[in-house]
C-alpha cells in the first residue's frame, strides 16, 4: 500500500519560517496503529490524515471531508497548522474546486476558506479560567525560572495552561527563555495539563507592531516546543481580545522558526486564524 505524503509550513512568512506539518490524503480509513505508526515515522509535531465522506466525492470535487491528527506520541482534538496545511493540499495540489473546505474532526466541524494568496481557518474559541498561580507552581518554575508572572490562565477543554510574563519584561525574555523538556514534563503528572503556553503582551499605541506573542511547549504530546501553534490562539485570542480591547489582532509566535498568525474574534463565539503555506516536499510511504 503506498501512502502520499504532503509536507507542508504553515503560518509562513520570510524564509523558511513556520509550522511543518505532515499531510496524507487517504482513499480510505487506516488503523488508529497504522496512523500513529506513519506520525511517529514523519516525527513532525503533526502529522494530518484527511478520508472522504461520501463515496461520490473524489479530492478534488468534494468539500467535506473527516480530518484527524497526531502527534508522534498520540492522537489530539485540536491542531491548527496542520489543518491549515490540509487545505493547502487539497486546494493547490489536489485542485479543489469549492471555495470553502469544511473538515469533520473532534473539534467539530472547521471551515477554511480561501482568501487571497492565504487561507482563512474557522474555529471555536475556548475561552481560559483565572487559576490561583499556586496551583502551578512547579509547572512554572520549570517554565519561566524566575521571571516575574502577571498572571496564569487555564483552558480545561484543550488542557492548555496559559503563563502571562509580567508586562515589565520585554519580548527579549520571552525569546531568550530556554525551558527544559524533560524537567516541564515531570512537574506535571496529572495528565491535568497537556501544553504550556507562555506569553507577553506586545504592541502599545506608542509602539504598534505584534498585539502579542507567544510560545508553546508540549512535551507531554511529544513535541519540546512547537514552532507555531494556531490552536493557541483559540485560547489566546478570547484572553487578548478582552484585555486590548480588540476583534482584530496580529501575534507573533516567536519560537526559533517563527511565524505570524492574524486573529479575528467573532461574537458567534469563534475565531478566525489567517495564514498562509508553503509545500515543502511530496513524497510516498509505501507500507
Amino acid at each position: 500500500m503506498e501512502v502520499p505524503v504532503f509536507t507542508v509550513d504553515s503560518f509562513v512568512g520570510p524564509g523558511l519560517r513556520g509550522n511543518p506539518a505532515a499531510v496524507c490524503p487517504l482513499g480510505h480509513e487506516l488503523s488508529d496503529e497504522l496512523y500513529q505508526q506513519i506520525a511517529a515515522q514523519m516525527n513532525l509535531a503533526e502529522t494530518a490524515f484527511i478520508t472522504g465522506i461520501d463515496p461520490r466525492d473524489t479530492f478534488t470535487t468534494g468539500s467535506r471531508f473527516r480530518l484527524r491528527w497526531f502527534t508522534p506520541t498520540g492522537e489530539i482534538g485540536l491542531c491548527g497548522h496542520a489543518t491549515l496545511a490540509s487545505a493547502a493540499v487539497l486546494f493547490q495540489h489536489k485542485e479543489n474546486v469549492n471555495p470553502v473546505l469544511v473538515f469533520e474532526t473532534r473539534s467539530g466541524d472547521l471551515a477554511v476558506t480561501r482568501q487571497g494568496e492565504g487561507y482563512v481557518m474557522d474555529f471555536p474559541l475556548n475561552p481560559p479560567t483565572r487559576q490561583d498561580p499556586n496551583e502551578f507552581r512547579d509547572v512554572i518554575t520549570a517554565a519561566v525560572g524566575g521571571h516575574p508572572v502577571q498572571d496564569v490562565y487555564f483552558c480545561s477543554i484543550t488542557k492548555k495552561l496559559v503563563i502571562l510574563l509580567a508586562d515589565s519584561c520585554d519580548r527579549s525574555v520571552l525569546r531568550g527563555l530556554r525551558v527544559d523538556p524533560v524537567a516541564l514534563q515531570n512537574s506535571e503528572r496529572s495528565g491535568r495539563v497537556m501544553e504550556v503556553i507562555i506569553t507577553w503582551k506586545g504592541a502599545t499605541e506608542e509602539k504598534p507592531g505584534y498585539d502579542f506573542y507567544y510560545r508553546n511547549f508540549s512535551p507531554w504530546y511529544g513535541i519540546p516546543e512547537d514552532p507555531v501553534t494556531g490552536s493557541d490562539l483559540t485560547v489566546l485570542g478570547s484572553y487578548y481580545s478582552e484585555k486590548l480591547g480588540k476583534k482584530k489582532m496580529l501575534a507573533c509566535q516567536c519560537s526559533s522558526r517563527g511565524g505570524e498568525l492574524e486573529l479575528e474574534v467573532r461574537d458567534d463565539g469563534r475565531i478566525n486564524i489567517a495564514g498562509q503555506t508553503v509545500t515543502v516536499l511530496q513524497e510516498t510511504i509505501r507500507l
